[in-house]
């Protein structure tokens, strides 16, 4: 399966790109990387932005802990190009991808994309959310459920890209796995690298891909923009974790992922497989 990746350039990206550039039914014909970095407002601006702050560096810490190592050791094979934020959608580059003729092409953490690269490849756009819509769409949207003590609601959404904001037909959904002692970081991260794992599979598999029936939207279904992210909601987060959410959440997991429904393709195996029997 050839394909072109659209992606950030941060380390969870560069973790991504580089683990679905090594699996052998896949070839990256080129992998666009966007300067993506959202949080240098913050991190640039310390006076009443400490608890925000403090939250963003120890993610920073905790990706490093995760996916620092792949950066450093796994060979390239992706073809990297890096770009600015917002770049992807200019012609130039619109010309190159389309001249590549890819089987699929592969977002995530990328800008908008807009036509005429959606109308060139239609169906053939696949795109991920962090964060299981339609429950939670638009920024931050597995950070708001744990804000919210809601940990049933992390999780990650593939769909076929359209015009919108997170709301292309989806094709598989899986959950966070959770487990005692997890930060907010290790639940994040941990989750990126089990999507990344579905995504190859979902790659390899297109072609046998079910049509899914989809989720309707519920009455409470929340939409989040950056400038939501707020001092307060850091310290509700904060105060979650110190107050048990984690475990109770361990102890209520069926039932409250009963009333949480996912889309769950049946040609995808479960997470937990793909973890056994490796890409």
């Amino acid at each position: 399966m050839n394909i072109v990746i659209l992606t950030g350039a941060e380390l969870r990206h560069d973790f991504f790109r580089k683990s679905l550039g090594i699996v052998s039914e896949i070839c990256v014909r080129i992998a666009f990387c966007e300067d993506t970095n959202i949080e240098r407002s913050i991190l640039d601006q310390r006076d009443g932005n400490e608890e925000r702050l403090a939250h963003l560096e120890r993610r920073l810490q905790s990706e490093k802990d995760f996916f620092l190592a792949m950066r450093k050791f796994c060979p390239d094979k992706t073809r990297p190009v890096l770009i600015e934020k917002g770049e992807i959608n200019q012609q130039v580059h619109i010309d190159k991808i389309i001249s590549l003729k890819p089987d699929l092409v592969v977002a995530y953490g990328c800008s908008i994309i807009k036509d005429p690269l959606l109308e060139a490849f239609g169906e053939r756009i696949l795109n991920v959310h962090l964060g299981l819509t339609p429950y939670y769409r638009g920024s931050g949207t597995n950070y708001w459920p744990l804000v919210h003590n809601r940990p049933e609601f992390v999780g990650a959404t593939f769909m076929y890209m359209d015009a919108g904001i997170d709301t292309g037909e989806v094709i598989h959904q899986v959950r966070a796995r959770i487990f005692p002692g997890d930060s907010p970081h290790q639940i994040g991260n941990r989750l990126i690298s089990d999507m990344t794992l579905v995504y190859g599979e979902i790659i390899r598999k297109y072609e046998s891909l079910i049509k899914m029936q989809q989720l309707s939207i519920p009455a409470d279904a929340r939409y989040y923009r950056r400038k939501d992210f707020s001092e307060e909601s850091v310290v509700t987060l904060q105060s979650n974790f110190l107050s048990g959410m984690i475990d109770k959440y361990i102890d209520e997991e069926i039932e409250r992922c009963e009333v949480a429904p996912i889309v769950v393709n049946p040609v995808i195996s479960p997470i937990e497989k793909l973890l056994e029997e490796g890409p």
